[in-house]
């Protein structure tokens, strides 16, 4: 991946980023993830950022399978957290989940883990 996508493993076959745009949806797919997790709400700070169904539609050209799971940085509840669980058990592998920073993606994956 280039220096533009911070990418962090955090599981074998799961992975975290700070916000991803629809032009890096070709690359996401180039660097062999197979799914992609967005966890931010639809401008969460504004209106430049990019909406999930501009996302949804490029990550479908590469190739993705694409869901859309948005939590509050500061809680998520049970019922984000089993949802979570359940696209990791059924999304094709290796994953990228992504928010702002990578932080809500990665306590999200945290609390899946106890589901």
């Amino acid at each position: 991946m280039s220096a533009s996508i911070a990418v962090k493993q955090i599981a074998p076959d799961v992975c975290v980023a700070g916000q991803l745009t629809p032009e890096a949806m070709a690359e996401v797919a180039k660097a062999g993830f197979r799914s992609v997790v967005n966890n931010r709400p639809d401008f969460e700070y504004g209106p430049d950022q990019p909406t999930h169904e501009a996302i949804a539609a490029a990550a479908a050209q590469a190739g993705l399978e694409y869901r859309f799971l948005p939590v509050d940085p500061g809680f998520q509840t049970p019922e984000q957290i089993a949802a979570f669980a359940l696209l990791l058990r059924e999304l094709p592998k290796p994953v990228l989940a992504f928010c702002r920073s990578g932080a809500r993606s990665t306590r999200l994956f945290m609390q899946a883990q106890q589901v």
